[in-house]
């Protein structure tokens, strides 16, 4: 374009020239001049622009090709922003959620502290109180312990006596064994002529049996001693004499065959008295020494059999009378139950 107007300016110039000084020619020429170098200038400048418009172009190519790849990075950031903010939204969402959560534990984990030490607090105090039930109880299991100890020692202080006090009773004991087995021995051999007529000497229980079969004694439904009875009696009388400390008592038995008497005596049990008081009146008659409170008499009638009443034969062992010899052991009693 600047081109054309000095291509304009020179022809104007030598159109004028032929009409015009030579003053205003050279002037023309100056101008003429001018305008070339001003051209020369105005086209080293239009390249040097070229060549800067040129140089932008290629910025701006490259500037525009990196503003499409900062476009697509862009695009590509946005979609990542968006994907991260879409999981920082999700996060903030598990978070908030995660809180909550939390936070309910917690405060779940806080009432169950609380009530934690409420409890602890309570068991405490019970503890507390324990320790103080255990120290009184251990203080009096103390006093219990001296106190067993001294009852321990009374005890074995004690059981020494009652030692000594058993030794010394078992002595007497096996004296009066002794003693019981002499008496026997004095009454078997005082009877020793009745033994094959239904009289039998035997110790049992501490004591001396004497029983004498009724055949030896009485007649059937009597209370009369026989003439062999009465001396079987005397005989006894005599040791009973010789030995006071022995107490004495008569008991009547007969089997389960009704009484058929026609006097007073009305059943076995009025026989069985009455012959066991005819014994005591024998013994009292030939041993006038005799102490009568030694003696005592009752009749069992058929109700303390030996056997049963099912034959003759045990029939006749239960029809008896019997004298029991019981040793003074009052004393000795007395001594075994303190």
């Amino acid at each position: 374009m600047i081109k054309k107007y000095l291509l304009a300016g020179a022809i104007a110039a030598i159109a004028f020239s032929s009409c015009v000084s030579l003053s205003e020619h050279e002037n023309l020429q100056a101008k003429y001049d001018q305008q070339s170098k001003q051209y020369q200038l105005t086209r080293q400048e239009l390249d040097e622009i070229k060549e800067e418009n040129a140089a932008l172009t290629r910025q701006n190519n490259s500037l525009t090709a990196d503003y499409s790849d900062l476009a697509a990075a862009k695009n590509r950031c946005d979609g990542t922003v968006d994907s991260l903010n879409r999981r920082i939204e999700n996060l903030r969402h598990h978070y908030d959620t995660t809180m909550e959560n939390y936070m309910q534990e917690v405060a779940g984990k806080n009432r169950d502290l609380n009530r934690a030490q409420n409890l602890l607090s309570a068991r405490t105090k019970e503890l507390n109180q324990k320790e103080a039930e255990l120290q009184t109880k251990q203080e009096q299991l103390q006093q219990q312990q001296e106190t067993f100890q001294l009852q321990r020692s009374e005890l074995i202080a004690k059981q020494k006596e009652l030692e000594a006090q058993e030794a010394a009773t078992r002595a007497k004991l096996q004296a009066k064994e002794r003693e019981l087995e002499a008496i026997r021995s004095s009454v078997t051999k005082a009877l020793l002529g009745f033994a094959d007529k239904g009289l039998n000497v035997e110790t049992k229980d501490g004591k001396v049996y004497v029983s004498m079969d009724n055949k030896l004694m009485f007649a059937s439904a009597s209370w009369t001693v026989s003439k062999e009875g009465s001396n079987a009696i005397k005989e006894l009388a005599k040791v009973l004499e010789s030995d006071t400390t022995l107490n004495i008592m008569v008991e009547g038995h007969t089997d389960n065959d009704a009484y058929r008497g026609s006097t007073a005596v009305k059943d076995n049990w009025d026989l069985s008295v009455m012959r066991a008081t005819s014994i005591v009146k024998l013994l009292l008659q030939h041993g006038p020494s005799i102490n009568p409170a030694r003696i005592e008499a009752c009749g069992h009638g058929e109700f303390a059999p030996k056997v049963a009443n099912d034959t003759p034969a045990h029939k006749a062992m239960n029809r008896r009378t019997e004298i029991i010899l019981t040793p003074n052991i009052e004393g000795l009693l007395e001594q075994l139950n303190q």
